[in-house]
């Protein structure tokens, strides 16, 4: 008898702890530790969410192998073949969804058509929390899927905005999008662990400056977009440089002239690749798009504790005070670039006290310690009020 009530009180206890444990499903367009939006946002915060007694499994639409040359061009059949495979994944997702307390969207939950596997996941879940990180809403697309660029669902984001429990937004233009469809948007911007993450000691340079870019096949453009500043500098002749290009292995400038150095973006490169920089480069163009980027990689600078030269748009005027921890230039002002570029590269004390005040912001203003609570208050907000 003794036995059998032990059992049945130890039965009883696996069971409450069970049901007391939250569980949230975080449905996502790429693996783990791949992709800046994800990579640098909530992906940094699930050690957080599992210390608040949080359970979280995350679901990836694109698969590793897929995501191997979901970039490249061509290979439209294998494209074609993972595709069927995330959305397979998907309508399992769909048997599995009331296990959850919360369901984590990020950007969206099937890449392509009207939103139906969105409608069915808000059927079936018992709350969601909607993530977005750029103004996807647009119909930007990358140049190697360019031909799928009207098949995608941009009605997804909108009817995601409007049916979510709560969403969160990463820049002040997206928040003010958001807030036109939904009452409960919470804004936090892209941030940096720094838990591990050391900062340069050494600012003097032997040889070449080296001019750092962390980009992406889609962002390469920005880059192209200063490339008379780089010309400019060929002929002023007062250093050598190179433009050292992580993420986009086949980056060229059309001057061949111009010294370039590329390779693709790996985890395990990152923090080398970043301490190889003397200067961090943050070109942006002046359209839409880009006021919906809060700038993760330039985080990746500031952590780094390099001197940041940024275009002066959008969410930039937030991240840098000018001439403090970075320095701030025109859209097109291509003078101006070259002038800050030879000034830091002749200047060790300046260049030292730049990305040592970088680094200062970034771990007040923009790290997961400073901002991982604004995450669980949401995850909270939403659990409180579906357990009333």
């Amino acid at each position: 008898m003794m036995l059998a009530s032990l059992q049945s009180n130890i039965v009883f206890l696996h069971r409450s702890i069970r049901n007391f444990v939250k569980k949230i499903l975080v449905l996502c367009p790429y693996p783990e530790n791949c992709a800046p939006s994800q990579r640098l946002k909530y992906e940094q915060y699930f050690d957080s969410f599992r210390q608040a007694g949080y359970q979280v499994k995350t679901s990836s639409f694109v698969n590793k192998r897929f995501w191997k040359i979901i970039y490249k061009h061509g290979l439209w059949l294998s494209k074609a073949c993972f595709t069927f495979t995330g959305y397979v994944k998907r309508i399992y997702d769909l048997f599995r969804i009331r296990r959850f307390d919360v369901v984590y969207i990020h950007l969206w939950v099937t890449p392509l058509g009207l939103p139906v596997f969105e409608w069915l996941v808000r059927l079936l879940a018992r709350s969601v929390i909607y993530d977005i990180d750029d103004m996807i809403f647009l119909g930007h697309s990358s140049n190697a899927n360019r031909l799928l660029q009207g098949l995608k669902g941009r009605k997804k984001i909108i009817f995601l905005m409007k049916s979510s429990d709560s969403v969160i937004t990463s820049t002040p233009a997206l928040e003010t999008f958001a807030r036109n469809h939904n009452k409960n948007v919470t804004d936090i911007p892209a941030t940096l662990n720094t838990c591990g993450f050391d900062a340069k000691t050494e600012y003097s340079i032997q040889g070449s400056v080296v001019l750092g870019y962390s980009g992406s096949h889609s962002t390469s453009k920005y880059l192209h977009s200063i490339e008379p500043a780089f010309e400019k500098l060929l002929q002023i002749k007062t250093f050598e440089f190179v433009v050292f290009v992580v993420g986009d292995s086949r980056f060229r400038f059309s001057n061949p002239d111009i010294p370039v150095e590329a390779k693709d973006w790996t985890l395990a490169d990152e923090h080398a690749d970043l301490m190889r920089m003397d200067i961090g480069l943050y070109p942006l163009t002046d359209e839409p798009w880009v006021y919906g980027k809060r700038g993760g990689k330039a985080l990746l600078y500031m952590g780094a504790g390099l001197p940041v030269i940024a275009t002066a748009i959008g969410t930039n005027f937030d991240t840098f005070q000018d001439g403090e921890n970075g320095f701030l230039v025109g859209v097109t002002d291509m003078e101006d670039w070259v002038s800050k570029i030879v000034m830091l590269a002749h200047d060790e004390n300046l260049r030292r006290k730049t990305g040592v005040a970088a680094r200062e912001a970034l771990e007040k203003n923009f790290s997961v310690e400073a901002n991982k609570d604004k995450y669980l208050k949401v995850i909270a907000s939403i659990t409180k009020r579906k357990d009333r």
